[in-house]
């Protein structure tokens, strides 16, 4: 690992906002969102796009090193310390319902960038060590069930109707969301449950990895419950909600209206880098470890974040992640813009 890549340092830039800003008060907690979704946009309107790939003997060494494995572990300890302090100032410090409701925006879209994120990057890592980080880091965004749909159902199905996380041209973000938040949990239940038929198991057993998810997570919340009552646990609940919604607000800007053809056999056409859209917006790039270079991810999911490609033929969002999503918010304004660009990819 080179200097120059002390870059993904950024990553950490929302978590170091969050622990100088949470206590505060008043608009400075809600630092995080504005930051997120108010300055970065705006650079990155003025930032060059980096579309440099690395040689062959680069990615070698790159792929090597276990720095950047190091960089994305450390956000396991972030996540929960984030957590637990937005927990414990609404619990002990006096707020009003703006200043709690800005910690929990702030910790949501911490654990969704620094939290869901990386478990996603380890979670296709098959090592059992790695598995447990991702499903650690998943426990508090509520998402345990997302190691299970992601890798085995999303990665199967992307880009068709058949994926509750690829939104068709048209959809918007209003009406993807609970089709994704409950689609995405009942994919992953029929997916164990066909694990498990394979291993001439009941759907009821202990080895059923979403009851062990469940169960988990019911025990997380039980002992937030246990010390600081119902209260915080309902915004313990909230925190991991809004993490799981901006998840579901990435895969929406990810792979909006692009289709893959279904072939005279029924099934449909291998894969592409062309099925996922790509930003190589640097800022967004460097602080998501590269979630933005989404096509070459789909192309090869086994790629790890610090060598992802871009594609020439991989289709551009205008805007980066933080701008695509600020501008998926708003549906017209969305169609305005994607809609011309999905349809003229998809001819």
């Amino acid at each position: 690992m080179e200097f120059k890549d002390s870059k993904y340092l950024c990553a950490f830039l929302l978590p170091t906002i969050f622990f100088l800003t949470c206590n505060m008060g008043g608009y400075w907690n809600w630092a995080v969102p504005v930051f997120a979704f108010g300055f970065i946009p705006i650079l990155e309107m003025f930032l060059p796009q980096d579309k440099s790939n690395f040689t062959p003997e680069e990615e070698a060494n790159r792929n090597a090193s276990k720095l950047f494995d190091f960089l994305l572990y450390l956000n396991l300890p972030i996540i929960y310390m984030v957590a637990a302090v937005a927990l414990y100032l609404i619990a002990r410090v006096p707020l009003t319902t703006g200043e709690a409701a800005g910690l929990v925006v702030s910790a949501g879209l911490i654990l969704s960038s620094n939290g869901i994120n990386v478990a996603h990057e380890i979670g296709h890592r098959p090592s059992f060590f790695d598995q447990t980080i991702s499903r650690l880091i998943l426990l508090p965004c509520l998402y345990m069930h997302f190691n299970i749909e992601h890798n085995l159902g999303h990665h199967k199905n992307v880009a068709t109707p058949e994926d509750p996380a690829s939104a068709q041209l048209g959809e918007n973000f209003y009406g993807f969301l609970p089709k994704t938040l409950f689609g995405g949990f009942m994919s992953a239940w029929r997916i164990e449950k066909k694990i498990l038929n394979k291993k001439q198991l009941g759907t009821w057993s202990i080895q059923n990895r979403m009851l062990q998810f469940i169960l988990v997570q019911t025990i997380y919340l039980a002992i937030i419950f246990g010390v600081w009552g119902l209260k915080l646990m309902l915004y313990a609940v909230a925190i991991g909600l809004i993490s799981s919604i901006m998840l579901e607000a990435i895969n929406y800007v990810e792979h909006y209206g692009l289709q893959r053809k279904k072939l005279p056999n029924g099934k449909y056409e291998p894969v592409q880098s062309h099925h996922s859209w790509n930003s190589d917006h640097t800022l967004g790039r460097i602080m998501l470890y590269e979630l933005t270079r989404h096509s070459d991810h789909h192309f090869k999911s086994t790629r790890k974040f610090q060598i992802l490609r871009t594609h020439k033929e991989s289709p551009e969002l205008p805007l980066g992640y933080p701008g695509s999503i600020l501008l998926s918010m708003f549906p017209p304004l969305w169609f305005m813009v994607m809609n011309p660009r999905v349809k003229k990819v998809m001819n």
